[in-house]
């Protein structure tokens, strides 16, 4: 598998051009003061005079709306929530150049046919694998988050040479770009949220608290030992895999998690893993989750509301509140522990 870096990267294929950034929320801002401080010319599409709008503003930026932001533009990020993208198109679709490129940072609309790109644009995927802060701040600090290359049509003959460019300018090659396909990156990605990283996780820790809390034991403990403590676990996994995490662990909670793990993800759970695979790669969770959006919400609102009053929430909550690390300092500005689907959806950039 070839990995490509700072090395890899010999001449800017965007050089000259503006790069329009569609959206200004969590990504669309990262990769906009990235692209800025890597020498870019950048224009920001977003609605007039609208949150996003004044944001970049203050940040210095020249802003324009979205159809007049694409028409000069030699590359367009289109970086709105998922469900946005398929509306916003339709405002810059006119405005876009012969032999631009159209950029995604991930594939949700282009790979389940919510957009259908004109067949004279390259239509390329730059996907970092980290949230947006993240992404701002490996770039100062001379480092840079792994990303994902993808292109789903190449009208100009060199639409990856472009993707390649916009990762280095948001300082992707300095971790690694592997290429993908648009496909590829949106399945494992949904997979990824709903049966590990997000699904998974959430409710693996509150089947576990409601077992002890049933059993008897105070709802607090039971808390500690179903959640709290998992930030650790997490940690070592992420710096060092499997191994680490093993390191790091008594022997007796080594002992229990292979001995006792494999009884709790079982091979039934593998099978309820592949139905749900199915279900993405059918676009069976996509139509779902388009006719949610355009019912307005209902089922997401309520499954949020009882998924926030669970009592797990409510303890943690008064626990949390006396975890004096947790707290923001008075001379530092707080930032977010992290940035959810959720808070990208409510920054309506355009």
């Amino acid at each position: 598998m070839k990995i490509w870096t700072e090395t890899d990267h010999h001449h800017d294929a965007l050089k000259g051009q503006t790069v329009a950034v569609i959206g200004y929320g969590s990504q669309g801002r990262a990769h906009a003061r990235n692209l800025r401080d890597a020498g870019q010319q950048v224009v920001i599409g977003a609605r007039r005079n609208g949150a996003s709008w004044n944001k970049a503003q203050a940040d210095g930026f020249r802003v324009a709306e979205p159809g007049v932001a694409a028409a000069e533009a030699g590359l367009v990020a289109l970086l709105t929530p998922d469900m946005a993208q398929p509306q916003v198109y339709g405002q810059i679709e006119s405005s876009l150049k012969a032999g631009s490129a159209l950029l995604f940072a991930h594939g949700f609309n282009i790979h389940f046919g919510c957009i259908s790109p004109r067949a004279d644009i390259d239509v390329i995927m730059v996907a970092p694998k980290g949230p947006g802060d993240l992404v701002r701040r490996q770039y100062e600090e001379g480092r840079g988050v792994p990303c994902l290359r993808a292109v789903a049509q190449d009208a100009s003959g060199k639409a990856a040479e472009k993707a390649l460019s916009y990762a280095h300018a948001i300082g992707g090659t300095r971790g690694g770009v592997i290429d993908t396909s648009f496909g590829e990156e949106t399945e494992t990605d949904l997979f990824g949220e709903q049966v590990v990283l997000c699904g998974g996780t959430a409710e693996l820790v509150i089947q576990g608290f409601e077992t002890l809390v049933e059993a008897g034991y105070q709802p607090e403990v039971a808390y500690f030992e179903c959640l709290h403590e998992l930030k650790l676990i997490v940690d070592l996994l992420h710096e060092g895999g499997m191994a680490k995490m093993y390191e790091f662990i008594s022997d007796t909670a080594a002992y229990g998690d292979l001995s006792r793990g494999p009884r709790i993800i079982d091979a039934g759970t593998r099978e309820r893993m592949r139905e749900i695979l199915a279900e993405i790669q059918q676009g069976e969770f996509a139509r779902d989750w388009i006719l949610e959006n355009q019912a307005g919400l209902p089922r997401h609102r309520a499954l949020m509301r009882a998924r926030t009053g669970h009592q797990i929430e409510q303890v943690g909550k008064a626990l949390r509140g006396r975890m004096s690390w947790l707290q923001p300092r008075a001379d530092k500005p707080e930032k977010p522990a992290a940035e959810t689907a959720t808070t990208e959806a409510a920054e309506q950039a355009a």
